[in-house]
């Protein structure tokens, strides 16, 4: 019994260590993963398998904010717990990658997705080209390193051998995602919003190869797209696009989404015009499928809500198979999702 106290007394005095050290860290900069209460204190990365997951309710850092409760949830959510034995046996290199770095969060039909993304052409036994999409809104003239993350999760995408499309909101920055916020945004002139698309554009060309060919309906090569969801947004009929896509959606359904109660629950505003967001990033996926063959929509955490009615779409409109993917969210040292209209941000530009 002695000698156990002797043990026990020892590795609390390294738990503090570690407690104190990471504190000082987190003031002077960000975290994109907090630690687990495990054996070995360390960040996410090969070692998943001993039960260590990215953002755990269990973290020692300070706690989550509401803004991004339904992005992490109780420990058992994990899909590092609920998916152990199909991310054991994974055959994408992509999926690989994002499994040992740490970077899921969250997946639909994860068993289906790394079949596609492993995939061979019977003829010529070359791999086959998967297309996937990331979208960001104009809402700055920079993106941060949250949304380095993300650009990483691309280019590991395109070093695996499929298509990354960067897709940039010049037509949803004019509405303003409504997750995690507990008020409207600021809407923006055309103006502002090509002012920012101009600023953020450039930073994809350091981490992404570009394609040339002015023809990308099919991916024949991994060379990336960037395209703007302006040039399809701007051009829907009002109430053919009610009729066709509308009547796809519940408001039961709607209403159940986290972000949406949290922010009925806090009896803030919540406009009709940020209502129909989840609606218009559903229809980017759907008309990204149409234009590009993208099969994949990736993102942080925070959009699963806005991914699943996108899969959801196209499944009910196109019999279309897709897929949504997840990271998880970084945040500022107070525990809040960094974003590029509230304080705290660490620009790329």
């Amino acid at each position: 019994v002695h000698r156990f106290c002797l043990i026990v007394k020892r590795e609390t005095m390294k738990w503090s260590m570690a407690t104190a050290s990471l504190a000082l860290a987190s003031s002077a900069c960000c975290r994109a993963f907090t630690l687990s209460r495990s054996s070995t204190t360390t960040f996410v990365s090969s070692s998943w398998r001993q039960g260590l997951r990215p953002l755990s309710s269990s973290s020692i850092s300070a706690p989550l904010s509401e803004e991004v409760t339904e992005s992490v949830g109780d420990e058992d959510t994990s899909i590092y717990v609920q998916e152990a034995e199909a991310l054991g046996k994974l055959k994408s290199g992509f999926l690989q990658t994002m499994r040992d770095r740490g970077f899921m969060h969250q997946c639909t039909g994860l068993v289906e997705l790394d079949k596609q993304l492993s995939a061979v052409d019977e003829e010529t036994k070359e791999p086959l080209i998967v297309s996937a999409y990331l979208g960001f809104d104009a809402t700055a003239d920079s993106l941060h390193v949250g949304s380095l993350l993300q650009i990483m999760i691309l280019r590991h995408l395109q070093q695996s051998g499929h298509r990354p499309i960067v897709l940039i909101g010049g037509a949803t920055s004019k509405v303003g995602d409504p997750t995690g916020k507990d008020e409207s945004r600021v809407l923006l002139d055309d103006a502002t919003i090509q002012h920012n698309i101009d600023g953020i554009s450039t930073v994809f060309e350091k981490f992404l190869t570009f394609s040339d060919s002015s023809d990308a309906s099919k991916a024949t090569t991994s060379d990336a797209i960037m395209v703007n969801n302006d040039d399809w947004l701007s051009e829907l009929k009002y109430l053919e696009f009610l009729r066709d896509y509308g009547s796809q959606f519940t408001i039961n359904r709607m209403l159940s989404f986290e972000s949406v109660k949290l922010r009925l629950a806090r009896e803030a505003p919540f406009s009709f015009l940020e209502f129909n967001y989840m609606i218009l990033q559903a229809y980017d996926f759907l008309e990204l499928y149409r234009r590009y063959d993208a099969r994949l929509q990736l993102g942080g955490s925070d959009q699963w809500g806005n991914i699943l009615s996108g899969t959801e779409l196209g499944r009910r409109c196109d019999g279309a198979q897709l897929f949504g993917l997840t990271a998880p969210l970084i945040t500022t040292s107070d525990g809040k999702k960094m974003g590029k209209t509230a304080g705290g941000a660490m620009w790329l530009n």
